[in-house]
């Protein structure tokens, strides 16, 4: 009975002593336009009632949102009455939605199972103490870990295109355009293909298996024909990793005669069914194709070899994008040192990488592997830890710098 009455609303009665009220006085202003049909006199109107007393009535106060599950609109919050500031395991006064068994309410985060352990020594004890003491993920199976979320970081909007180039030949360009497209390709879900635009018959399809003999030329003579991913895969090869190559033309002659609208024809293409589209470049960087391949820029990776020669002619291209309104670009650059040319064990390479980060964003040393000299099929995952490492670790600069600064 006692609860009932305490649910009741509380009337709250307030005695005001308010002074009589004064005598109406007619203005002037009015006496003189408003004439009246009838006399009347004041005397017979009732006076004005005198208000002595007033009655506060207090609402009664709702349920809050986060109790109810409703959407509460007009309720007034009781304070106590969320589920904040309740404690745990007690109910609520009013019945809750089903909204309201939310994961983070029930699950309990200390008793939830982990992975099995990585690591020689973590998975030893792990076995030791029959599962009693799990260690967690080694300290390289974290870093594993924090490099695949990094390569595999959402980018909204459409194709990325990433020119791979540098003014020097022979330091690695198709070698490294290879392996960030596997990088990639071997970590994200979304399509990656590599196209070789380079107008000195280019060696990039010799990267991957070869599935198909079709050329950069095939794909400009048969667009019309191009109505879907499937069409497009009929001229590209793989790889693996899911890495997908258009090769160039195997003729030098047709090769050069491959030109800016001939590239415009491809990306366009390539644009409708890739999130990434890698451009191996060649050497000639005022040729037409270069033109229409820096216009489509997201970012640009540049290869350097290990000598001062290789050295320079890469500061040189970063001289000349910086000079012909490409600044941007260079600012945002990645570097990639190919530690595997001639020359590399008599220089200092903190020297160079030195000098790289005074004008570009990031950089990566490529090591020496065996797999990448042969100058044939890159098994990817047979390649170095070190080598792959070194890929990874590039796809990984090269998404930061596409993923918008607010993400």
């Amino acid at each position: 009975m006692a609860d009932k009455v305490a649910d009741e609303p509380k009337t709250v009665t307030v005695s005001l002593e308010l002074p009589p009220p004064k005598p109406h006085e007619t203005p002037d202003d009015e006496v003189a336009v408003a004439i009246p049909d009838r006399p009347v006199d004041p005397g017979l109107l009732p006076s004005a009632p005198s208000i002595r007393s007033m009655t506060l009535v207090t609402p009664q106060i709702g349920p809050s949102v986060a109790d109810s599950g409703a959407p509460g609109v007009g309720t007034v919050a009781s304070p106590g009455a969320s589920r904040r500031e309740r404690l745990r395991g007690e109910p609520s006064e009013l019945p809750e939605s089903a909204a309201m068994l939310t994961a983070d309410r029930i699950l309990d985060v200390k008793r939830r199972p982990k992975s099995r352990p990585t690591g020689v020594w973590n998975r030893l004890v792990y076995g030791a103490t029959f599962t009693g003491v799990n260690l967690g993920d080694s300290k390289a199976e974290r870093h594993r870990k924090e490099l695949d979320h990094r390569i595999r970081r959402e980018l909204t909007g459409g194709a990325r295109f990433i020119p791979v180039l540098t003014r020097k030949g022979g330091v690695g360009k198709t070698t490294v355009t290879a392996l960030l497209g596997m990088a990639l390709s071997d970590v994200r879900d979304d399509r990656v293909v590599a196209v070789d635009a380079n107008p000195d018959r280019g060696t990039l399809s010799e990267r991957v298996p070869r599935h198909s003999t079709a050329t950069v030329r095939d794909v400009v003579h048969r667009a019309n024909s191009i109505g879907s991913y499937t069409d497009f895969t009929q001229f590209v090869s793989h790889d693996e990793t899911r890495l997908d190559v258009l090769a160039s033309d195997t003729d030098p002659n047709l090769s050069e005669a491959f030109d800016e609208d001939d590239y415009n024809v491809v990306a366009d293409l390539a644009s409708r069914y890739y999130s990434f589209v890698l451009t191996d470049c060649g050497t000639g960087i005022v040729h037409s194709v270069m033109r229409a391949t820096l216009r489509r820029a997201d970012e640009i990776v540049i290869v350097s070899g290990g000598s001062v020669d290789e050295a320079k002619l890469a500061s040189e291209t970063l001289t000349w994008l910086d000079a012909n309104g490409y600044g941007a670009l260079v600012q945002n650059a990645v570097v990639a040192i190919n530690t595997a040319t001639q020359g590399t064990n008599m220089v200092m390479l903190d020297e160079i990488e030195a000098h790289f980060r005074s004008r570009v964003r990031e950089l990566v040393r490529i090591p020496y592997d065996p797999l990448l000299a042969a100058g044939s099929v890159v098994p990817y995952h047979q390649l170095k830890p070190l080598t792959r490492e070194a890929a990874r670790t590039l796809a990984a600069l090269v998404v930061e710098g596409l993923a918008d600064p607010k993400d």
